[in-house]
């Protein structure tokens, strides 16, 4: 069992077929699968849903599933109706492979052969991740991932691809998008500032009373108007 070479919790072939959640959720999703493969979509449903009560991992009976897919505790995993996951596959809890809500017919990822999408990772849309990625944890994946990359972030990018390393990987120092955010606007805050005080300085002694001339005057017109 595939989950006996990558848990090193993991004690005994019973343990992990009656007791592991991955385990549980993929036996009932095979049988949900089946169901609806066959046109019987309600019991399919039903089945699923059952499953998702019982392990806290949802799997849409429609989705293609290879073999020796890994669920590791599992809890919160979500993987939509039309998710193609390849053999050897490794996903942790919190992992969503779902859709971007904004296609239509094909909405889901497809995950080729001994990818691993660690904790709380979503990766929306219907792309490919190449087989032998890694997606790190907490990323956003919504692009093409090449074969043998390693992506981080939100949104994700490739870091690594091959022995290639792309840009710096420091799972403990991710980047922080809401502080990018904020360091950007404050710099154009500051150019909006000079910006301001160049065109305030611009502004000699000379054209300040041509201006408050012209005002004068026009103040004096309006009451002229009115006097007569």
């Amino acid at each position: 069992m595939n989950v006996l070479d990558k848990d090193p919790a993991a004690r005994s072939f019973w343990e992990v077929y009656f007791t592991y959640s991955g385990v549980i959720a993929l036996r009932m999703y095979r049988r949900a699968h089946w169901w609806y493969q066959h046109g019987f979509k309600f019991i399919a449903r039903v089945i699923s849903q059952r499953a998702k009560k019982k392990t806290g991992i949802e799997i849409h009976p429609a989705a293609k599933i290879g073999r020796r897919l890994f669920i590791d505790h599992g809890m919160g995993v979500v993987i939509g109706e039309t998710t193609e996951i390849g053999d050897d596959v490794v996903l942790y809890q919190g992992v969503t492979l779902g859709g971007s809500g904004k296609d239509k017919g094909k909405r889901h990822p497809t995950i080729q052969d001994r990818v691993m999408v660690s904790s709380g990772a979503k990766v929306l849309g219907p792309f490919t991740v190449g087989h032998d990625s890694k997606i790190g944890s907490n990323s956003v994946v919504l692009k093409e991932v090449p074969p043998h990359s390693t992506v981080v972030g939100v949104p994700g990018r490739v870091v690594k691809q091959g022995d290639v390393r792309i840009a710096d990987m420091d799972q403990i120092k991710l980047p922080d998008p809401i502080l990018a955010e904020f360091r950007r606007l404050n710099r154009r805050i500051e150019e909006l500032e000079n910006k301001l005080g160049i065109t305030t300085r611009a502004l000699d002694d000379d054209e300040v009373s041509d201006i408050s001339l012209d005002i004068a005057k026009a103040e004096k017109g309006e009451q002229d108007n009115g006097e007569v």
